[in-house]
């Protein structure tokens, strides 16, 4: 597999788009993995992503979109967001990406007035539709498993059924170490995944909430889930996920740190291609 970073790690720091890019390739990364949003995105700087990229020999591998009004309860509010990511989709396609990485909203309201069922069919309906656009385009949708508590895919078991739900194949899952870890999902059960994921995000947290570290800075172990993933044989690759550095002033280390110990990690389990 290849190692990526996900541009959000720079983006949040304050560093421009062609520093970023430019950042990533000279640390050493394979990919990138680009956060952006199509809808706000000029011109200009959709050509200076796709242009720096280029130059830099940097493949983008993903685009990622959070789009939690799909599963709104006003049609109106779906029909934006479906539109939105159909927007997305076609960017994927632009910048000669693969996947687009979307995450799912939560149920309202605890899951009281209305009936969860509903939320859950209205998200299968909508994957539906924009794996049958993704398709039609070339690329997949690798969907992100949430580990909150009400997310609609918080667990592995929910996102197989899902899958199963949807039964679309250009619509796939992505696999986050750190999300696994916090939903207490364990490395055996991406076993359920073979043959349904396409993309990785790895990052370290500290067990107990949401954290995007580098690793080594909290408290996951690794190497079972890197052994699992080995096993599914996914040709693509693992993105690191920085989000919001404590010393924004730092990133250029805080990555240089990350990009490491993911580099030793995957050579460890025979991943670094």
């Amino acid at each position: 597999m290849k190692l990526g970073l996900i541009n959000s790690a720079w983006v949040q720091a304050g560093q421009g788009t062609a520093y970023g890019i430019r950042k990533t390739k000279e640390i050493g990364f394979d990919t990138i993995d680009i956060f952006a949003d199509p809808l706000d995105l000029d011109p200009t700087e959709k050509e200076l992503i796709a242009g720096e990229c280029q130059a830099a020999g940097l493949p983008i591998v993903s685009v990622a979109c959070v789009a939690v009004g799909l599963i709104d309860f006003n049609p109106s509010v779906q029909r934006f967001h479906r539109q939105r990511c159909e927007a997305y989709l076609d960017l994927v396609r632009d910048w000669n990406a693969k996947n687009l990485l979307l995450v799912l909203g939560e149920y309202i309201w605890e899951r009281q007035v209305i009936p969860p069922q509903e939320q859950w069919q209205t998200a299968v309906a909508q994957l539906r539709h924009l794996g049958q656009y993704a398709a039609d385009r070339g690329i997949e949708i690798a969907l992100e498993m949430e580990p909150f508590q009400l997310s609609l895919l918080n667990r592995v078991e929910a996102m197989v059924q899902f899958l199963d739900a949807v039964n679309h194949p250009a619509v796939a899952a992505n696999i986050d170490i750190s999300h696994m870890v916090l939903a207490h999902d364990p490395p055996e059960s991406l076993r359920k995944l073979a043959g349904r994921a396409i993309h990785v995000h790895l990052s370290d947290c500290d067990g107990k909430v949401h954290g995007d570290l580098p690793p080594g800075r909290g408290v996951i172990d690794f190497a079972p889930y890197l052994r699992e993933i080995h096993a599914l044989g996914i040709a693509g690759s693992i993105s690191i996920e920085l989000e919001y550095s404590p010393e924004p002033s730092k990133i250029v280390e805080w990555v240089t740190e990350a990009y490491a110990a993911t580099d030793a990690l995957m050579q460890a389990e025979g991943l670094r291609s």
